[in-house]
């Protein structure tokens, strides 16, 4: 059976070359980076230099630059740090955030007792900037304002550089989950005043386990990981040199064939709702995903009936795809995300599909999803093309 991987919002496949890259390093520089000696600073040379290019994409000094295990642990440490060393207060978020920083929000909502605000998103996912800056203004508690800056499920895209604005006008700090946008598209910190970011290297093909934190220096954040005085004391422990030697090569490549990669993945992702559009009666497609202005890895597709097994029908068939987020999908109930761009009537006689995509994506690829979804919909009596989708 040729399998098909239809899943890249959750992980992407390591490209040859940064296998080769690590390998090298695995087996070359096994040196801890913290040893004087010529093994560990070879080492150290290897991470400093994927510092440095790092952050000349983001237009930010190195310094900025903190490795982690991926944007989960990056998100926690900036949110939690925040709260235990910068005194911050109150915390606005809305419920589109991945659970990593849900998750460490309600944690502190908790064990600390700030105050939490969601702006709750309209039927598309957008975010409504004019509550944002009405709550802003509301309190003079120090405040942490977390948005992403593109969905994970729905692809919706924030204008986080007006954000920073609203912010800092207001002297909140604003932390972006970047982990869906960064290594697919340009990204100028110089110019967008995010206090906070994260990043995950297997989400633009780099290897899993790997990440990093952009922290800005003047907010002072302190680490949550102690230890050692390893990424400027800000994240204790020995760096995973070979998998951050992983992420400079992943992230070379993206750079490198950003444009080529947009193009075709935009293509893919217009041909896909064609496609979808023509053979599937009643399809829609959730938040903006299908609109051009969302990030052209996703498109979030809600099928006109009822089927939670329909995940498991096309990995029988040879296609990998999700409902949604890979964190939460195994759960039994839809996620907040599609609780908030759905009504209680689709959530109960529809059935969301996120499709998404990489460079490596082909035409004949959607051809076989698209047959595939044509068989199963045979078993099923389509009654609610005609449901008002919200």
């Amino acid at each position: 059976m040729n399998k098909i991987y239809l899943d890249n919002a959750a992980t992407t496949p390591l490209s040859e070359e940064v296998i080769d890259a690590m390998v090298a390093t695995m087996k070359i520089n096994f040196g801890n980076p913290s040893s004087t000696h010529s093994f560990g600073q070879e080492a150290k040379i290897l991470i400093e230099n994927v510092r440095r290019q790092v952050a000349d994409y983001l237009h930010v000094t190195p310094a900025e630059i903190i490795f982690t295990s991926c944007g989960t642990e990056s998100n926690n440490m900036i949110i939690k740090s925040s709260v235990e060393h910068l005194g911050v207060e109150r915390i606005i978020s809305s419920p589109l955030e991945h659970k990593c920083v849900s998750e460490s929000i309600l944690d502190m909502k908790n064990r600390k007792g700030v105050e939490v605000s969601y702006i709750r998103p309209n039927e598309k996912g957008d975010i409504d900037l004019n509550k944002l800056e009405e709550l802003l203004k509301a309190s003079d508690k120090k405040t942490l304002v977390s948005l992403m800056h593109a969905n994970n499920e729905i692809g919706n895209i924030s204008d986080i550089k007006k954000i920073a604005e609203l912010c800092k006008a207001n002297n909140a700090l604003f932390h972006s989950d970047t982990v869906q946008t960064m290594a697919h598209m340009n990204l100028d910190f110089s110019d967008i005043q995010v206090d906070f970011a994260s990043c995950s290297a297997h989400k633009f093909h780099g290897p899993k386990g790997v990440g990093f934190a952009f922290i800005r220096k003047s907010t002072g954040l302190k680490g949550i990981i102690t230890g050692g005085p390893q990424e400027r004391s800000l994240r204790a422990g020995t760096e995973n040199v070979a998998g951050i030697v992983g992420l400079g090569k992943a992230l070379e490549i993206s750079l490198k064939n950003m444009e080529a990669y947009t193009n075709h993945m935009q293509g893919i992702k217009d041909y896909a709702i064609e496609k979808l559009s023509a053979e599937i009666p009643g399809i829609k497609f959730n938040g903006r995903s299908s609109e051009k202005e969302s990030l052209y890895t996703v498109l979030n597709a809600l099928l006109p009936y009822k089927n939670p097994l329909i995940g498991l029908q096309l990995d029988m068939k040879g296609i990998a795809i999700s409902q949604g987020s890979a964190c939460s999908s195994g759960a039994a109930k839809p996620s907040m995300v599609m609780m908030m761009v759905l009504s209680e009537d689709e959530m109960d006689t529809c059935t969301p599909l996120r499709i998404s995509f990489s460079h490596l994506t082909s035409k004949e690829d959607i051809d076989a999803l698209v047959s595939a979804l044509k068989e199963i919909s045979k078993d099923f009596v389509i009654e609610n093309t005609n449901v008002e989708h919200r």
